[in-house]
């Protein structure tokens, strides 16, 4: 009888979401946007809220203000509202078990990348706060690095992409 064959590693690398799977961005949303819209003369109203989530920031602003009716377009909104965002960054805690599985993965030489539909300075800034989070990840894609965010499977291809070149020195599209 052979010797039985040594079990390979079933997974060479993972993709994992940001918002709302990594980091609970969901209450940030609502800390920015309730105070936005009392001075508009509107009320945030939570049950909306799943319509802009998993969104890119553009798509998720135009949901806002055609659910709210506020007087701006969309690149005025996101003029006046990114830098409120950009200041509650830091502030976002992992969600629960999220340390956890990045501990797992790294101490299982998982490679990983992030792949978010925020753009990339979104990404560094949210992740900047997390211990050994940004350099943990062998590739990190936004949605303004491809040319459609999801649910499209660009970022994802993106993201393997980077993993498997990183990990082989080469990347074939049928490893993706």
């Amino acid at each position: 009888m052979a010797a039985p064959k040594p079990i390979t590693r079933l997974i060479s690398h993972v993709i994992l979401d940001l918002d709302g799977t990594l980091l609970n961005t969901d209450c940030i949303v609502s800390q920015v946007l309730k105070p936005f819209l009392v001075k508009n003369g509107k009320k945030w109203d939570s049950k909306k809220a799943h319509k802009f989530v998993g969104k890119t920031p553009y798509e998720a602003a135009a949901v806002v203000l055609e659910d709210y009716g506020l007087p701006y377009s969309t690149e005025e909104f996101l003029s006046l509202i990114n830098p409120m965002f950009s200041e509650q960054w830091g502030n976002i805690k992992a969600l629960p078990g999220a340390n956890r599985l990045i501990k797992h993965l790294k101490s299982s030489r998982v490679p990983a990348a992030l792949a978010s539909n925020s753009s990339r300075s979104n990404i560094e800034s949210k992740i900047s706060c997390q211990q050994g989070w940004k350099e943990y990840f062998s590739a990190i894609v936004g949605a303004d690095e491809v040319e459609s965010g999801k649910p499209s499977p660009d970022i994802y291809f993106c993201s393997a992409g980077v993993v498997i070149y990183k990990i082989s020195g080469s990347c074939k599209k049928d490893e993706c």
